[in-house]
């Protein structure tokens, strides 16, 4: 009989396990693996045929050791409290190990969004984000959401817009949201921002020698053979960047299926494909698979779960055939088959270090919006001015004068993209040999989910102990 997976449970499990590497009171780990408020509310749409039907949704805030809080909102019809619970932790956690200055939240609508017209999706999406309001669950100081499963910068655009209404005096109310369109208050890199991410994260895993040699793998990223499950905002992106710098995208997996071929595939005609036909399955070319699950038994150096969570369990573990797995997805590896994996000797990387590609520049999107200036503004023709000067004294000084095409590389200045994707890459890596540094220093840790976990539990202790709430 298949086990019963509670997310949030197995948070905590994970959260437990890295606790004991710590000398915390039982105290302050209960308040900091605590869910902070809960908030459920149901309210009626009025459906084309003129009926009514009630929505149910949430918010949960999961810590307030940091404001504002930050978490995306899932439409879902399988979503539950328990899962917005349990993603609400593990982005408390995520901002942590990437010294992102957030607390943890998240929110979910139980809809399957291809069931109601734009019109009505529109009008939950104000009513929820009227809900928040009244209970003070959003704001740009207090709780600042983001796009999630089912929902993107059209929804993001909606909340921001009804925000503003009901709090015209807010300077700041921009802020109040992140993922929303260029045209108002966005961020460039946002929408590929986990997916690259990911792809930092997984260059930088490559470039460890002692690790490759240890999986028996060469070092770097160009020709890894990589499975990707999840087409979506995340896989998309993360299997284009790694294709570009030389890997073969050999398996793609989504809900009807998955396809699989040793050559290589392109994402984007995978995509163009299914966006045709409306199935990824009978590719030109490449083998077709009935279930989604088969394609993370494939055969590869790299697995990449980034659909949903529990899609490795104890029951597909043991098949799993890759050497490193990068999670995409938010809890895609169940306890009992990371505890497998850890036993085959396979690299996990967890999810909640992995995916804070989001997060992160949901950051600097927030802080956009703080600033009324976007990244790159101020500077950009001050460092062209200056990297012109720099550059007409050495070919004066060597004699060699470079193409027009290699002066503009060297000339130009920063853009708000640019600035962007420097500052995840640092981010992110700063991050993954602070974690790498903790296995190293912890043995017995076994993993780095736990190295994660536990550097996690120090920052957010920390926190909490400055405030003086606890001795």
């Amino acid at each position: 009989m298949a086990r019963i997976h509670r997310f949030f449970t197995d948070v905590c499990r994970t959260f437990d396990r890295a606790a004991t590497f710590g000398d915390h009171p039982p105290g302050l780990l209960d308040q900091i693996k605590r869910c902070n408020a809960v908030y459920r509310f149901d309210f009626p749409i009025r459906r084309s045929d003129g009926t009514l039907e009630v929505i149910r949704a949430w918010r949960v805030e999961h810590s307030h050791h940091r404001l504002p809080l930050k978490g995306g909102i899932r439409y879902s019809a399988q979503v539950d409290e328990d899962e917005v619970m349990a993603l609400a932790a593990l982005m408390t956690f995520k901002c942590a190990i990437v010294d992102v200055p957030f607390g943890g939240a998240k929110g979910a609508v139980q809809i399957n969004a291809a069931d109601y017209t734009d019109d009505q999706i529109e009008r939950i999406t104000r009513r929820y984000t009227h809900e928040l309001v009244r209970k003070n669950f959003i704001g740009p100081a207090t709780d600042v959401p983001a796009p999630d499963y089912g929902t993107g910068s059209r929804e993001m655009a909606w909340i921001a817009d009804t925000y503003t209404a009901l709090r015209p005096d807010q300077i700041d109310a921009l802020g109040c949201v992140t993922g929303k369109p260029l045209d108002q208050g966005g961020i460039n890199g946002r929408t590929e921002a986990t997916g690259r991410g990911l792809y930092y994260v997984l260059s930088e895993v490559c470039a460890q020698a002692d690790d490759m040699s240890r999986l028996g793998l060469p070092v770097g990223i160009d020709g890894k053979r990589i499975v990707v499950q999840g087409l979506g905002k995340v896989g998309y992106w993360v299997a284009r960047f790694c294709r570009d710098a030389g890997a073969l995208i050999v398996g793609i997996a989504e809900r009807e299926g998955a396809i699989a071929d040793p050559r290589g595939l392109d994402p984007d005609a995978v995509k163009r494909h299914r966006d045709a036909t409306g199935t990824m399955l009978d590719y030109p070319g490449a083998t077709t698979l009935p279930r989604s699950l088969d394609g993370l038994e494939l055969d590869c150096d790299v697995l990449i779960p980034a659909a949903l969570e529990h899609q490795i369990t104890e029951d597909n573990a043991p098949r799993v055939r890759a050497r490193i797995v990068l999670e995409g997805a938010n809890g895609p590896t169940t306890p009992e088959a990371d505890a497998i994996l850890e036993e085959k000797g396979v690299l996990v990387i967890p999810d909640i270090y992995a995916n804070a590609g989001g997060v992160i520049v949901s950051y600097f999107e927030w802080l956009k919006n703080l600033s009324h200036v976007r990244f790159g503004r101020l500077e950009k023709r001050y460092q062209e001015s200056a990297h012109r000067r720099m550059l007409s004294t050495i070919e004066n000084a060597t004699g060699t004068r470079l193409t027009p095409e290699e002066r503009a590389s060297v000339i130009r200045g920063s853009d708000e993209l640019t600035v962007v994707n420097s500052g995840l890459e640092e981010i992110m890596l700063v991050a993954y040999h602070e974690i790498r540094d903790t296995l190293r220093r912890r043995p017995k840790m076994r993993s780095l989910r736990i190295a994660a976990m536990a550097n996690a539990i120090e920052k957010v202790a920390r926190s909490y102990l400055s405030l003086g709430v606890f001795p």
